[in-house]
């Protein structure tokens, strides 16, 4: 097919027509980094997609900003910015697809309609200091935020172009001379100190931008970037025009020093005090209407304008214009089709026919109603034999919040109960209904994680000063004790528990008596762990060579502790789980830890087969089920890959910033996110199909593991940050 050709000073002399699998329909903008395309996907997903220029593809240090920009858009991919679907940065062209976004930008609102009003600042300031909240726990530092970089979608603002953002930790530096952002929205240290430049810059950028929406201009205005850079540096801003009660809030934010500077939380907090009757309620902006009386598309971008201020010339001027209107010469976008949900949903739970969001969004509306009961009394059952309530999420559902403190549940299954631990107490719940059947205090422990059930009895993790203690699943009491002090880990495999000491010396325990079954070292291993799969009766230690080029495994029998295969392989990598007979594994970068690809290994043949994934997984977790690994990573990205076939099979932006292991039952994936949403992904199709409301709770608690959702008799049950344990219909997801 002929290549699309545009014509004007910006355009490309000649654009491709596709990049990747998606085709390219029309340039929503362009800039001196490169054009950004609306585009579609083969199902008709509409897609914003950034390609660079041919003229930066072929140079080396745009290509290293570049994958950084793939790599911190995808790592706050979520729902405060536009999700990313694919990228290749090692294209010729390189290119990043995010979903399209309806809605103008900040600067384009401004422009056309004028300030904002105090009600519609309020929303906006709450929905940045969300997104920066986000942003920066992932460790990235935006560095250009500004109202070009800021969308108005109607479930709240999206911060977009990840340009120049890095890491906190990046190797990756500004280089001596180069003025990096946007003068007129940058922190006085990003002149002053570029080098150290940290998540305080953004909160001062932030303020700039409130300055802004509330005014029209700028805290410190002035068509000269070198004069801009001395009152940022040097002068007081000018706040005349902010609302009386937000402008001492804004002023924090442009404080010179970073240490003086609010934190997203608290300045969610501060919000919250300055108006008590704050309006939660997405800000809509308004649209423009054309003379026929429809709305115009104002499509926002998600690679964000596609100057992203890391070229030649960056800071060569100021840039507080709109950028790209990237909203007058499109035609209106299609209306995207209805969602599944059946025609006797309430009206709450729809999705906008105006709009196509990331999934991360779609259950943020929807409020779930949670029973709070007072604990009962140590091992015995909640007052009235029930600490739950039924749930309108299909048959059988329920929730229950046993315990008056916030914090999440870590439940699995096992001998027909749901077994749960938080904060120091195991307690027990009748998977039919929540009931609460019995807790027991136990001590804290060094590693987080469910009960597990061995040998028929609830294993608590180890802790060395108390030593292990096995429950009765029915009534939580003590079945057997063992001291432990000389150990410094335990593993389960099947009816087996693993204790492994600091020299290395692991001892199997029979999981019903007690008993020691063996003792010995593993060969090849200094101080081995171990994983186990459902369905698999053995154990497999892994231990990783110190430069990261190889791994060795071993399959050992936890019964009798024999070795039945030994391998060693290339690579950083981690046990995922086991199909046919064969190993699967997560082949990590050795630098950063990101899954790069999944490996078969078979050890009858030992032969090795590899399937690289187009993007690297941060912080990856893996399942393996029917033969499809299913990975998601730390930015919400899940994916499918066919170990049979060894090719993928679906990638899917789920919209969770951070989330669990995902499980899955044949029919559906699900993960949990960290605000306490259950989501299900259908297996085959790869498309979400349901999630629960958000149960997030104290809004300034992050838990440190997310538990996995445990599929148990028809039924899904997960845990929520707000204390809550429920369960929902794993038939009917769209129901949820």
């Amino acid at each position: 097919m002929a290549p699309q050709r545009n014509a004007g000073a910006n355009a490309e002399a000649e654009l491709p027509e596709y990049a990747g699998h998606y085709r390219l329909e029309s340039p929503l903008g362009s800039g001196g980094m490169g054009v950004v395309h609306l585009a579609r996907s083969t199902s008709g997903l509409r897609l914003a997609v950034k390609v660079v220029h041919a003229e930066f593809a072929r140079d080396p240090e745009f290509r290293g900003r570049f994958r950084q920009e793939v790599r911190a858009a995808r790592k706050v991919s979520g729902a405060f910015t536009a999700p990313v679907v694919d990228a290749d940065p090692e294209a010729e062209r390189p290119w990043m697809a995010t979903l399209f976004i309806p809605g103008p930008t900040l600067a384009e609102h401004v422009k056309r309609n004028g300030p904002m009003d105090s009600v519609q600042l309020r929303r906006l300031t709450a929905g940045l200091a969300e997104a920066l909240r986000d942003i920066h726990r992932v460790g990235v530092v935006h560095r250009d935020l500004k109202p070009s970089n800021v969308l108005l979608a109607e479930d709240g603002p999206k911060v977009i172009d990840f340009g120049i953002s890095r890491p906190k930790d990046s190797e990756l530096r500004t280089e001596t001379g180069k003025l990096i952002g946007t003068p007129p929205f940058m922190a006085p240290e990003q002149f002053r100190r570029p080098r150290e430049v940290g998540p305080s810059a953004d909160i001062f950028a932030l303020g700039s931008v409130l300055v802004h929406a509330a005014t029209g201009r700028g805290p410190f205005d002035s068509e000269s970037p070198y004069v801009v850079a001395y009152q940022v540096v040097h002068d007081e801003p000018d706040l005349t025009g902010v609302p009386d009660d937000l402008a001492p809030l804004v002023r924090r934010c442009l404080a010179k020093e970073p240490d003086d500077r609010p934190s997203p939380d608290e300045l969610m907090r501060e919000l919250r005090s300055v108006a008590a009757s704050y309006d939660t309620r997405a800000f809509i902006p308004a649209q423009r209407t054309g003379t026929d009386g429809s709305p115009h598309a104002h499509p926002g971008t998600g690679p964000g304008p596609a100057d992203s201020g890391t070229g030649p010339d960056s800071g060569s001027g100021p840039r507080s214009g709109p950028g790209p209107d990237r909203g007058h010469d499109s035609p209106p976008g299609p209306e995207p089709e209805r969602g599944a949900e059946g025609a006797g949903r309430p009206a709450a739970r729809r999705r906008s026919g105006r709009t196509l969001l990331g999934a991360g969004a779609l259950g943020l509306a929807v409020l779930g109603t949670l029973l709070w009961v007072r604990p009962p009394g140590d091992g015995t059952p909640a007052p009235g034999g029930s600490a739950a309530r039924p749930s309108s999420a299909g048959a059988g559902a329920w929730e229950a919040a046993p315990f008056e403190e916030a914090g999440t549940p870590q439940c699995s299954f096992g001998a027909g109960r749901l077994l749960c631990a938080l904060t120091g107490r195991v307690f027990a719940l009748d998977a039919d209904d929540g009931d609460l059947v019995w807790q027991r205090a136990v001590a804290r422990t060094a590693r987080s994680g469910p009960p597990v059930v061995s040998g028929g009895l609830v294993q608590p993790w180890l802790n060395r000063s108390r030593g292990l203690e096995a429950l009765d699943p029915a009534s939580g009491k003590s079945v057997w004790q063992q001291e432990t002090v000389e150990y410094s880990r335990l593993d389960r495999a099947g009816d087996t528990l693993l204790l492994v000491r600091d020299d290395g010396t692991v001892t199997g325990v029979d999981g019903a008596s007690g008993g020691t079954v063996w003792s010995r070292r593993i060969p090849g291993h200094a101080v081995p762990s171990f994983d186990s799969f459902p369905g698999d009766p053995l154990a497999y230690a892994t231990s990783t060579s110190e430069d990261g080029a190889s791994t060795r495994i071993t399959a050992v029998d936890p019964r009798t502790g024999e070795v039945r295969w030994d391998a060693r392989l290339a690579g950083t990598l981690k046990p995922v789980g086991t199909t046919g007979g064969s190993a699967v594994l997560a082949s990590l970068d050795a630098v950063y830890r990101d899954t790069e690809a999944l490996v078969r290994y078979t050890p009858g043949t030992r032969e090795v087969r590899r399937v690289a994934l187009s993007v690297p997984l941060e912080q990856s977790h893996g399942t393996v089920h029917g033969g499809v690994a299913y990975l998601v990573g730390s930015g919400g990205r899940l994916v499918a890959v066919d170990m049979g076939a060894l090719r993928r099979r679906w990638s899917l932006e789920t919209g969770a910033a951070r989330s669990s292991s995902p499980v899955a039952d044949g029919r559906h994936v699900y993960v949990t996110a960290s605000d306490g949403r259950l989501l299900a992904v259908d297996a085959r199709a790869g498309r979400l199909v349901g999630q629960t409301a958000p149960r997030l709770g104290d809004a300034d608690r992050v838990a440190a593991a997310l538990p996995e959702p445990v599929v148990a008799d028809g039924r899904v049950h997960a845990s929520a940050p707000d204390g809550t344990v429920f369960a929902v219909d794993a038939r009917d997801p769209a129901g949820w």
